[in-house]
């Protein structure tokens, strides 16, 4: 394969992709957990319709494209592409990404809106755009550049999915439906993670499980007066700050469940230390405010944290009033939504079940607690790279970015993968992808840094190529 003709081919499709991006940040196709009424609203199969359609213009031989769009299930892209070149038919990779979103977010800059595009030099602002839609161009611009510049690769499936960020619920069921079609991939390549810097490829090495719950305390069957009824009465948010106590330690952080408590592979630790010392600090990334900080100043431990140590937040809430229309008022009742980040080895499911069963047991004062819409998902750990691999990551990311490859843990989640590791144990994976440290994904002001993407997808077409090369 002709680096040269690959990266050429790579930068003009790239000037074609990034107007189709703006019109893609544009659809407010949000997640069906964020919109139960998505189907109505109609913006998931905006969203597929553009995608599906700039697929089909592609000068790919062979390609077929499907949207698979059952009436119980979130729609689906399949994109099947036949063995090229000197390539065996008999092998595959599997190319994964999604294309729904999380919800706005509040806190956007004034000149920017979460369905606004915006290119502001490097960075294409609004939301999805990194976080995941550049996925599907990247790939198919790969596998076009492989073609375009005399390379080989082997069949490949490419499946863009729609209910990521509400967990993948539906693609388990696609996935099964599709099994023969898909059938056993030696390579996965995975463009719906992140990287530490725009200077290489950073190639994910485990992701964390996640853990969702919404935790409700009522106390009394309607408000009181905060003068007549405090301290005789207990104060709904106290109760649930009690529980919250049961399953964190407020003063550092650390989760109290036992089936978060894994050990972290050597390594991990070491692939941490190696990464620190190169990068320093990666929280220096993070917006703090005047005068805070994190929870380590050390830059292994901020890496180890993020990927291999389960963490709690409480990323939302019913029941408390804005302040400025907050009355002395005993309020009845507290709900908060809880996330809980897993270790990649942890049980999901495990820890749950074991943090229902912390927060709901003789809560303080008989208070009633229930838990609802709960769910989990297992994290992942990266099977051993093979040696062929390895040198093709290196070798892919000095042809892009001029600089090897480098591995990291991430401390985010994606479903799939764990399902992935289980299905294809013989498989090796690839999970890539353009988020930097302040790229936001699902926060307010979220950006695609074009430069990084436009080198993922040379990079990428390295890895196919070197992937049908590799007997």
């Amino acid at each position: 394969m002709s680096l040269a003709d690959a990266a050429a081919h790579v930068d003009r499709s790239w000037d074609d992709i990034v107007p189709l991006l703006h019109d893609y940040i544009a659809i407010p196709a949000v997640s069906e957990a964020y919109d139960p009424d998505w189907r109505e609203h109609g913006y998931i199969h905006q969203a597929v319709d553009l995608v599906a359609e700039w697929c089909r213009g592609r000068a790919i031989a062979g390609m077929t494209v499907d949207v698979i769009d059952p009436p119980d299930l979130s729609p689906l892209v399949v994109i099947e592409v036949p063995a090229f070149g000197d390539a065996s038919g008999d092998d595959t990779a599997l190319l994964y990404g999604h294309l729904d979103k999380q919800p706005e977010m509040e806190g956007w800059r004034d000149d920017l809106g979460p369905w606004k595009p915006v290119l502001e030099g490097d960075k294409l602002f609004g939301r999805g755009g990194a976080d995941d839609g550049y996925a599907v161009f990247a790939s198919l611009t790969a596998i076009e550049a492989v073609q375009a510049s005399g390379g080989s690769h082997t069949r490949c499936i490419v499946l863009i999915e729609a209910s990521e960020e509400s967990g993948s619920p539906d693609l388990p069921a696609h996935v099964e439906a599709l099994a023969d079609r898909i059938g056993t991939p030696s390579l996965v390549v995975c463009l719906d993670s992140g990287c530490i810097d725009p200077h290489r490829m950073w190639v994910t090495t485990s992701l964390r499980g996640v853990a969702m719950a919404t935790v409700t305390v009522d106390i009394v069957t309607e408000g009181l007066h905060s003068g007549d009824a405090s301290g005789m009465v207990p104060d709904s948010f106290r109760i649930v700050r009690a529980l919250l106590d049961r399953i964190e330690n407020a003063e550092t952080g650390e989760v109290l469940l036992e089936a978060c408590n894994v050990d972290i592979p050597d390594e991990r630790l070491d692939q941490a230390h190696s990464t620190a010392d190169e990068i320093g600090p990666i929280a220096a990334h993070y917006p703090f405010v005047n005068g805070a900080g994190p929870t380590t100043p050390h830059g292994a431990g901020q890496l180890i944290s993020r990927t291999w140590r389960a963490a709690l937040s409480v990323v939302g809430a019913d029941g408390l009033p804005p302040t400025a229309s907050a009355g002395n008022v005993l309020r009845p009742s507290t709900s908060l939504k809880l996330s809980l980040r897993t270790p990649p080895t942890a049980d999901a499911a495990a820890a749950l079940a074991e943090m229902t069963e912390k927060l709901t047991t003789n809560p303080p004062y008989g208070a009633r607690v229930t838990i609802s819409s709960a769910g989990s998902a297992d994290g992942w750990n990266a099977p051993a790279t093979a040696p062929w691999l390895a040198d093709a990551l290196d070798a892919a990311s000095n042809a892009a970015f001029g600089e090897p490859a480098r591995h990291f843990g991430e401390g985010g989640s994606i479903p799939f993968m764990g399902m992935l590791g289980e299905a294809y144990p013989e498989a090796q994976f690839v999970i890539t992808g353009v988020l930097l440290p302040d790229s936001n994904a699902h926060g307010p002001n979220e950006y695609l840094h074009v430069p990084t993407a436009r080198r993922l997808s040379t990079a990428v077409a390295h890895l196919l190529d070197a992937h049908a090369a590799r007997a």
